[in-house]
């Protein structure tokens, strides 16, 4: 690599406070910043070969006032945050990083489906609110849940995190069905392959695993929601956007289903009007702040392979 190649980290606080970082820093000369606002932009990329973005948009405008920018590294694995047309036009490289987040999106997918199906909350409140001491008896048996065991557990997308997912759901007993969001993984192992009208019906939990685009754009409407079991979980591990949140709020509300946790929304952070702050059976919906991807051997792994991206581009 030449020396000295200026690379720049528009949005640090995306990846919290990982402790490898000095892999990128070692590389060339390294400016950091927890946040960039579009506004900031032209301003901090200039002068730089090198830029590191998670969510900071870079588009055309960026691009054509930022001539000295070869290379842009994106922290994540979906792209849609850069102009990928305009820069290869411009004979600007993007790399992104897939693969990293697997073993964590995969282990919050099951934290999250037992923390709802167990009734977790509710046991734990039970517990601290004194109640349990006052029983006559050892055991408290308030709510209901089953065993995941000879469950049918339905998987939508079966990329590297669906088939991940898939493996889990079999150890725990359950039966894996899927449908592939794009066609393209039809014959899967142990595993069989069911159009989404027929995976929705018959399946005890459904897992969402793919990406956001047009065909999965509002894949999870009203019509499709009612086809679930009043008794299945829904989980969307995948793009807010896949599921209507308008329709979701209802489904839970009106008991179409037993309950839904999401990991992510169509707008993050979530709008202070999202029609799921105001639902009243909010014991039957589980949100967290897009944080599956992100334990700390993900965040590490991201870090690791993006400095590799810059390795291979300068041929280090």
């Amino acid at each position: 690599m030449k020396k000295p190649v200026k690379i720049v980290f528009l949005d640090t606080g995306t990846v919290g406070n990982v402790d490898n970082l000095e892999m990128i820093q070692s590389l060339g000369e390294y400016t950091g910043y927890e946040m960039t606002a579009p506004a900031q932009r032209i301003e901090r990329i200039k002068g730089h070969q090198v830029v590191i973005t998670n969510k900071v948009i870079i588009d055309r405008e960026v691009i054509d006032n930022c001539p000295e920018l070869e290379l842009v590294c994106i922290v994540a694995t979906g792209m849609n945050n850069v102009d990928l047309e305009y820069a290869a036009k411009k004979g600007i490289i993007v790399k992104n990083v897939a693969g990293y987040s697997t073993e964590s999106v995969t282990q919050c997918t099951f934290s999250m489906l037992l923390f709802l199906l167990n009734s977790s909350a509710y046991y734990d409140d039970y517990v601290k609110s004194g109640k349990y001491a006052a029983s006559p008896i050892f055991t408290h048996l308030g709510r209901e849940f089953w065993e995941l065991k000879n469950k049918v557990f339905g998987i939508i997308g079966m990329g590297t995190i669906g088939r991940r997912v898939a493996q889990v759901a079999e150890a725990f007993g359950a039966r894996v069905v899927y449908y592939s969001t794009s066609g393209k993984n039809l014959n899967v192992e142990t595993c069989r392959h069911l159009e989404l009208s027929e995976l929705l019906r018959t399946a005890d939990v459904v897992s969402i695993h793919c990406p956001l685009n047009e065909q999965t754009k509002n894949l999870l409407n009203e019509s499709h929601l009612r086809m679930m079991k009043p008794t299945a979980y829904l989980l969307n591990m995948g793009r807010g956007g896949i599921v209507n949140e308008q329709d979701l709020a209802r489904a839970i509300d009106e008991n179409w289903i037993a309950g839904a946790a999401l990991d992510v929304l169509t707008t993050e952070p979530i709008s202070a009007d999202s029609p799921f702050l105001k639902v009243r059976n909010r014991h039957k919906l589980f949100i967290t702040p897009h944080i599956a991807w992100a334990s700390r051997e993900a965040r590490r792994l991201l870090i690791e392979r993006t400095s590799a991206n810059i390795k291979s581009y300068f041929a280090v």
